[in-house]
């Protein structure tokens, strides 16, 4: 009996730690956007000075960067509206480990990606995520098959 009442302490602690405070993400939302205008976006603000997306080219854009970041194409996790939304609006929330070098981010550790949030209005913002979204692909995750041993 002893054992199931230590059990029921962190579990009670850990869904106590998981409710809706006011920093939560309940109740956001934005509205619909247009995949075309989204494009138009990109290539408006000129993101493939910084990144890659396979099928979108301008040449006559120049590099910002030592290596230009890709954005789209096979991933193992599924890129989430507000990942790609947090990512354009507070691009140094989450860095990918590949690009937390010199050349991507500044003395302090924070990415180079210019700050949108004054130019870019919010059907912009909306429009260019969902131009974006579809750019990702979810590849199932492959399973190492070990052969099996019989004693």
């Amino acid at each position: 009996m002893k054992t199931i009442r230590l059990m029921l302490i962190p579990l009670t602690l850990l869904l106590v730690a998981c409710t809706e405070g006011p920093e939560s993400a309940r109740g956001f939302s934005l509205p619909e956007g247009n995949a075309e205008a989204g494009k138009a976006v990109f290539i408006s603000y000129q993101c493939l000075a910084c990144h890659t997306l396979q099928g979108v080219a301008d040449n006559d854009i120049a590099q910002q960067l030592p290596k230009k970041v890709p954005l789209g194409g096979d991933v193992s996790k599924i890129k989430t509206y507000g990942e790609l939304v947090t990512s354009v609006i507070n691009p140094s929330h989450k860095i990918a480990p590949g690009f937390k070098r010199e050349g991507y981010t500044d003395e302090e550790g924070q990415s180079l990606m210019r700050n949108y949030n004054d130019l870019m209005t919010v059907n912009e913002l909306v429009d260019l995520v969902t131009f974006l979204q579809p750019q990702y692909n979810l590849k199932p995750f492959n399973r190492t098959n070990y052969p099996q041993y019989f004693p």
